[in-house]
C-alpha cells in the first residue's frame, strides 16, 4: 500500500545549503536566506522542502558530521518554526538524520540507500519517518569514473528491491519507503535516458517513485545547454516519468514545475494541489 501523501504527484523542492552543489551550490548557505527560500518554495507549491548540507555533485568531498549539522540543523529548526511544511534531511549519516528529525524533518532522502550508514534504517525505523532510497553507483567522488551496465533497468530494479527488502528487515513500514532510480548517479547519457523510458518498471516495487531530473548534466548533453538554462529540458524529463509513473519530482524550480504537472494532469480528470 503507497502512502496516502504520495498518490497524488508531489513536488519537493531542492535547498542545498552548500557551497558547492552544482546547480545552487552557495546561494543559500546563509540561513535567513535559506530559510526563505525555503519559505518561497512553498509559496510556489512545493509539498516538501529537501534541505542537504553535503554536495553530491560528482566528484564532490564529504564533510564532516559536525559540518554538515552546522549547516542543515538551524535552517530545519528555523523553516519548522516557521512553517507546518513537510521537511526531509538529504544526508547520508545517521547521526545527522537523527538529528534533524528531532528539529522537525520528516523524511530522510538517502542516496546510499542505506549503505553508507548502517545505522540509518534504524533511525527511520525508530522515528517512524519516510525513507527515500537511490541507486548510485560508486561514490560522488567515483560514480562517473566510466560506469558501465549490462543491463540498467534490471540491475537498478535488483538493487532497489534489495535495499526495500532490508529497509523491511529493519523495521521500516512499506508505506514509508519512496525508491529513486537515480538519474545522473553513475550514469551515462544512454542509461539515463534508458531509465527514464522505463520507469514503470519500477512500480512493480510497490513504492512510490521519486524522479531528480531538474538541471542535470544529462540535460546538457542533449541540449548543449548550460545548467541555468536547462528548465525547459528538465520539464521534458519530467514529463516522460510522470507518464511512466513517477509520482514525486524532486527540482529547483518549484514554480514552472507546478504549472507544468497542472496542465498535464487537467486532461487526464486529474487535479494538482
Amino acid at each position: 500500500m503507497l502512502s496516502n501523501m504520495f498518490l497524488t504527484p508531489k513536488i519537493i523542492g531542492i535547498l542545498n545549503v552548500t557551497p558547492d552543489s552544482f546547480s545552487d551550490g552557495g546561494l543559500f548557505v546563509d540561513g535567513k536566506h535559506a530559510v526563505a527560500r525555503a519559505l518561497q518554495m512553498e509559496k510556489e507549491g512545493a509539498h516538501i522542502i529537501d534541505i542537504g548540507g553535503e554536495s553530491s555533485r560528482p566528484g564532490a568531498q564529504p564533510v564532516s558530521v559536525e559540518e554538515e549539522l552546522g549547516r542543515v540543523i538551524p535552517v530545519i529548526r528555523e523553516l519548522r518554526r516557521r512553517s507546518p511544511i513537510a521537511i526531509s534531511v538529504d544526508t547520508q549519516k545517521s547521526i545527522v538524520a537523527a538529528r534533524a528529525i528531532e528539529v522537525g524533518a520528516t523524511m530522510i532522502n538517502d542516496i546510499t540507500a542505506g549503505l553508507g550508514d548502517p545505522k540509518m534504517f534504524f533511525v527511520a525505523a525508530k522515528f517512524g519517518v519516510s525513507i527515500c532510497l537511490m541507486h548510485m553507483k560508486g561514490t560522488p567522488q567515483t560514480m562517473q569514473a566510466s560506469p558501465h551496465y549490462d543491463d540498467v533497468v534490471g540491475e537498478v530494479k535488483q538493487f532497489l528491491a534489495s535495499r526495500i527488502a532490508a529497509a523491511l528487515q529493519a523495521g521500516i513500514a512499506k508505506e514509508k519507503i519512496i525508491i529513486d532510480p537515480g538519474l545522473g548517479f553513475g550514469k551515462r547519457l544512454e542509461d539515463n535516458i534508458a531509465l527514464l523510458k522505463n520507469c514503470d518498471h519500477f512500480l512493480e516495487l510497490g513504492c512510490p517513485i521519486l524522479i531528480g531530473v531538474s538541471r542535470k548534466s544529462f540535460i546538457g548533453q542533449i541540449t548543449g545547454a548550460p545548467v541555468e538554462e536547462r528548465l525547459p529540458g528538465s520539464l521534458a524529463a519530467a514529463a516522460i516519468a510522470l507518464q511512466k509513473g513517477a509520482s514525486i519530482f524532486r527540482v529547483h524550480d518549484v514554480a514552472a514545475t507546478k504549472q507544468f504537472l497542472t496542465t498535464t494532469l487537467v486532461p487526464h480528470g486529474s487535479a494538482f494541489r
